[in-house]
């Protein structure tokens, strides 16, 4: 199984079902470096050491403090494989610049994003990534003359 850098991001109000998530996906994740914003990170390692699962997780700064802003630069490194950042899309954020900055740069990159669990089940389980002769397409940036 090739190990990837797999980015997880939650509003507050998405905290518990990102770490449910997570706790879900305990034995997957543990085979996998995990990138989180702070608290996200920290929420994630305690559920999974009270699951008795080993984890690789680091912890970026909180989001509003810059940990979106962090986790977008490692994007653009190519040093993410995989994001699942699930967003509070009810409330407004005070980092709103910070959080299109991350999905713009993974859009640009061509990082697979999630933004529901349902999404972040999908990607996971794709045998994509473990297949030596898929190669992920560039996104094609090309004019478009309306007639």
């Amino acid at each position: 199984m090739k190990k990837l850098t797999i980015a997880l991001v939650a509003h507050d109000n998405r905290k518990a079902d990102m770490v449910e998530w997570a706790v879900h996906n305990a034995e997957f994740l543990s085979h996998h470096h995990i990138v989180c914003t702070g608290t996200t990170g920290n929420l994630v390692r305690k559920a999974m050491e009270e699951k008795g699962v080993p984890a690789d997780i680091a912890c970026m700064h909180s989001g509003p403090l810059g940990g979106d802003a962090e986790i977008a630069a490692m994007v653009v490194r190519k040093e993410i494989d995989l994001a699942v950042f699930l967003i509070d899309d009810l409330n407004p954020q005070p980092h709103e610049a910070d959080i299109q900055m991350l999905l713009r740069q993974c859009r640009v990159h061509n990082v697979p994003i999630a933004c529901n669990r349902y999404s972040a089940d999908l990607m996971i389980t794709s045998t994509l990534w473990d297949d030596e002769n898929y190669v992920p397409t560039e996104p094609k940036y090309v004019y478009f003359k309306r007639e």
